[in-house]
Parts: C-alpha cells; structure tokens; sequence
C-alpha cells in the first residue's frame, strides 16, 4: 500500500463530517422543498381564483384521486398528521369538496371520496404537474435518471426513518 492508499487516523471523521454535512443539508433541502411544493401549488389555485381552500387542502385533494379511503388510510399513506387530516376533511366536506359516508364494513370508519368540485381542484393539480413535466428536463435540467437516484435515495431515506421510530434505534 502506498501513502497514498493508506487510510490515516482522520480520514473516518472526514467521511463522517461530509456524511453530516451533507445528511444535514438533504434534511433541510426536504422541508423546504416541500414548503417550495405548496408554495407552487397556492400560485396555482390564485391564478385560477380558487380562494376557497389552501394549498395542503388542494394537495390532499389530488392524494384522494379517484379512491375512497378513510381518514386513517391518509394518514398512514404518510401525508398528514392526524389532527391535520381531520381538520382538513372537515373543512372540505363542509366546502363541498369531499363526499364523506359511514362505512358499511366498520361503522367506526368514514370514508371519503371526492365530489365534482373536488375532482376539479384535482384536475387542476393534475394540469399543474403534467405542465411541469413538459419542461422538467428542459429548463429545470432534471431527467429521468435524476428522478430515479433521488427516488431511491429518498426512498432509503425514509425506511432509515421507520426503521429508527419502529425500532427505537
């Protein structure tokens, strides 16, 4: 082994300073990013003048989609918190964006699903997105590729993150 090659006494701390470096950054890059999300989102709804929701109500719309799923099926999707969530439904069944009805199988349960103003707030989200993949690549330099490693790594990220609460780490 050269010099070179040999590892040295610091080098571990090195490498764990980088890894904090950028581990501290990536954390902080996630939360602003999804600031930045609804930021997008909440410009959309003023251009359209939809005034009548914000944009985590709007957000939650489009994670609906075409389903019908409980309050908890949300909440454990990983979307909302639980206060958040149901303060949220209520205000969009009461808006007349979500249709909500008493489960058959588990009276205990609700299910929601969207109504037709909700699917248009949906639709719009939809609109939004699909523009942005129009030029993704084009202005904002991110290909599929690039999709696909911070997919992976985010997604590492987060069984990391479960695994620690799951498993008292």
């Amino acid at each position: 082994m050269t010099a070179l090659a040999r590892p040295q006494a610091g080098d571990a701390l090195d490498g764990a300073s980088v890894l904090r470096k950028s581990y501290l950054e990536t954390l902080n890059l996630v939360e602003r990013l999804h600031r930045q999300l609804l930021d997008v989102i909440k410009d959309e709804l003023d251009r359209r003048d939809e005034r009548e929701i914000n944009s985590v109500q709007a957000l939650l719309l489009f994670n609906v989609g075409d389903q019908e799923l409980t309050a908890g099926e949300l909440r454990t999707r990983g979307h909302y918190l639980g206060s958040n969530v149901s303060y949220n439904l209520k205000k969009l069944v009461e808006s007349g964006y979500i249709h909500h009805e008493r489960s058959e199988a588990d009276r205990r349960s609700v299910l929601v699903r969207l109504t037709r103003k909700g699917e248009s707030v949906r639709d719009t989200l939809k609109e939004l997105f699909d523009r942005h993949l129009g030029s993704l690549e084009a202005v904002g330099n991110v290909g599929v590729a690039d999709m696909d490693g911070l997919n992976v790594t985010l997604k590492r990220l987060e069984r990391f993150w479960i695994d620690q609460v799951r498993f008292r780490l």
